[in-house]
């Protein structure tokens, strides 16, 4: 056995699986290793590199900021947190009026179900069967198969779980103890699952009877990565909550919370805190990325090659195509894990799922149709 403290041996907690690959560098829609070899990224470290690698815009703006102003807390207000908060709400579903900055997704969930706890005084939440929102002690308790990992001796509050699309289970659950439902509008670990318009329109209007918030979890589909700035703008439906995070700062940690003025005028100071979160060289990221989706209309690109990718992807092992926008499912006749080895042996790089014959594609904004050709010539090669 290899000491900690021998050379070669790994300082880091054994607690991922992980490829065979180690990138050195990225460019665009490409990441390449020491050796030179190149791949390209149909991943985007979960879909987090939303504008891909080295974006001149993300790095302009990071240098900039890193050279103005490091680091401050929210002890003291800043312009750029200002600038960047008016940008996400104006980019936003109109009505979510007010952000609240964090550093992750699952810090973002945890935010928005204590500001949905303390709003209805209530202490139930519905979820949906197949969701992730995060692993932390609120997120992973309305995530599906936490038992698996959750590790805390009990769960925070109730949850009540309803079957994936199932309006009238959703109907039947929410009832006046509830004081959030939670959903994904595409679920992203569940393999790309889209919920229906119906099901969406029937949570606003189920949470509203009830007196319950509807929280939309756009982490994974939100920031543009839908051809929408957000799936309630695709969808047409106002949630009272609505979070995100992955692709929010292009890369560097960031989540948030959106509410409107309504919920905001409920929340009292110290209610929430965070160290990290609007911090300025985040918040200059944030700015930049939603200025670059905007000037180099990027959500008519998302659209436009989307549509090739589900049309133009039904090829090789693949039968069938699910989710929305950039998110999408590959569904595999074989097993999703050798379909992605294969990918790999071809220098390509997906994503797997929870569902054992879903591949999941989570490019960055800025594909191309070059790249759509590569990953459809790739699958047509494994026909034999």
């Amino acid at each position: 056995m290899t000491e900690a403290n021998e050379p070669g041996a790994s300082a880091l907690l054994d607690v991922f699986d992980q490829l065979a690959l180690r990138p050195v560098r990225g460019e665009g829609a490409t990441l390449f290793t020491a050796s030179g070899e190149r791949y390209l990224d149909f991943y985007g470290g979960h879909a987090v590199a939303l504008l891909g690698y080295g974006h001149p815009a993300l790095v302009a703006a990071l240098d900039r900021q890193a050279r103005t102003l490091f680091f401050q807390s929210n002890v003291v207000p800043l312009d750029v947190r200002e600038r960047a908060a008016a940008s996400l709400v104006r980019f936003g579903p109109p009505g979510l009026t007010r952000a609240f900055f964090v550093n992750s997704g699952a810090e973002a969930n945890e935010n928005a179900l204590r500001i949905a706890f303390a709003a209805s005084g209530r202490a139930r939440v519905v979820a949906v069967e197949g969701a992730f929102h995060g692993r932390t002690a609120a997120a992973g308790a309305v995530t599906a198969g936490h038992e698996r990992w959750y590790g805390f001796p009990s769960q925070p509050f109730a949850v009540s779980w309803v079957p994936f699309d199932d309006a009238a289970a959703l109907a039947a659950a929410v009832t006046g103890d509830v004081a959030a439902v939670i959903v994904e509008p595409v679920q992203g670990v569940a393999g790309a699952r889209a919920l229906s318009r119906g099901f969406l329109a029937a949570a606003r209007e189920t949470a509203t009877a009830a007196g319950a918030l509807l929280v939309f979890d756009e982490v994974q589909c939100g920031m543009g990565r839908t051809g929408h700035p957000f799936a309630a703008q695709a969808h047409g439906i106002l949630p009272d909550l609505l979070t995100t995070a992955k692709g929010l700062a292009g890369g560097f940690p960031a989540g948030a919370v959106l509410v409107g003025e309504g919920l905001a005028a409920g929340i009292r100071k110290g209610a929430l805190g965070t160290t990290f979160g609007g911090g300025p060289l985040a918040m200059a990221l944030v700015e930049a990325v939603i200025a670059t989706i905007e000037r180099d209309g990027l959500l008519e690109r998302v659209r436009r090659l989307s549509a090739r990718l589900q049309r133009e992807c039904v090829t090789g092992p693949v039968t069938a195509v699910q989710g929305m926008g950039f998110l999408l499912g590959l569904r595999t006749a074989p097993p999703a894990k050798e379909v992605l080895a294969r990918l790999r042996e071809r220098r390509i790089l997906a994503g797997g799922s929870a569902d054992a014959h879903v591949v999941r594609l989570l490019p960055p904004l800025i594909l191309e149709d070059a790249h759509v050709d590569e990953l459809v010539a790739a699958l047509k090669e494994m026909n034999g």
